[in-house]
């Protein structure tokens, strides 16, 4: 059974920050979560109380970076080392699932680190929901996303009539240990399109598939501090845990 009947989460904004750091930032914070339930098992086979479990939510932007994940190829990046350098890229191998993607200014990215044991410990379950987050959020700007039965992440239809292909608008990459959560979703809300052309975009080629934001979608330029607070209420009412009352990082009403 789950410390708290219903689970509280942090959030925190860290801006725009170096992919490095932000992973670092994750992982450290990981291991405070885990060191904590590993904690409350021994206090609780001790029969002494236990602390509750402390959740974290970050969104970030990077700064213009490729990641390819643990099943990826390095031939899904289109440029040799030196062209990364010379275009001002950097390039990490990282332990998430999922293949190559690309995070910039204007995309949304999250990152949970959830202890599945006071959610679900379902992984299948756990990437559905964060495609939901994004579904429901494109949902109010009056864009039908859904999810594609062969591919994670968040896609838009094709339509034939307008020439557009099936699109994908979030990529999502997870990684788990001991039911704790690292990674999470990319969300193209306005990032720079060209950076995806020095790629094959999460491994998917010459089926007609594309990559597309939320800008291009709703006709108009929206700013990720415009999304953030749609994201947030998403995650909270499709993962039904309550906030942790934090001044710092916790605006009153959201």
């Amino acid at each position: 059974m789950p410390l708290n009947p219903i689970p509280q989460v942090r959030f925190e904004d860290l801006g725009v920050l170096d992919y490095k750091i932000a992973w670092d930032t994750q992982t450290e914070r990981h291991a405070v979560i885990v060191a904590r339930k590993r904690s409350n098992r021994q206090q609780a086979k001790d029969g002494h109380a236990v602390l509750p479990q402390v959740h974290e939510l970050l969104f970030v932007e990077h700064p213009p970076v490729y990641t390819l994940g643990k099943s990826g190829s390095a031939d899904h990046l289109l440029l040799d080392e030196e062209a990364l350098a010379a275009q001002g890229f950097t390039f990490y191998k990282i332990n998430r699932g999922g293949d190559i993607t690309y995070h910039g200014p204007g995309q949304l990215v999250a990152y949970p680190l959830f202890d599945l044991e006071e959610f679900f410990t379902d992984v299948h379950r756990y990437v559905r929901a964060l495609e939901e987050v994004v579904i429901r959020t494109c949902a109010e700007y009056g864009i039908s996303a859904e999810r594609d039965e062969g591919f994670t992440g968040v896609w838009l239809p094709g339509d034939a009539a307008r020439r557009q292909p099936r699109r994908k608008i979030c990529a999502i990459g997870v990684h788990l240990s001991r039911w704790t959560t690292l990674h999470g979703f990319a969300f193209n809300v306005r990032p720079n399109m060209t950076h995806f052309g020095n790629i094959v975009p999460c491994g998917i080629a010459d089926d007609g598939r594309s990559v597309t934001s939320l800008s291009i979608e709703v006709g108009r330029p929206v700013d990720v501090a415009e999304v953030k607070p749609i994201v947030r209420r998403h995650f909270r009412d499709v993962f039904q845990f309550d906030w942790t009352v934090d001044a710092k990082t916790h605006p009153p009403g959201i």
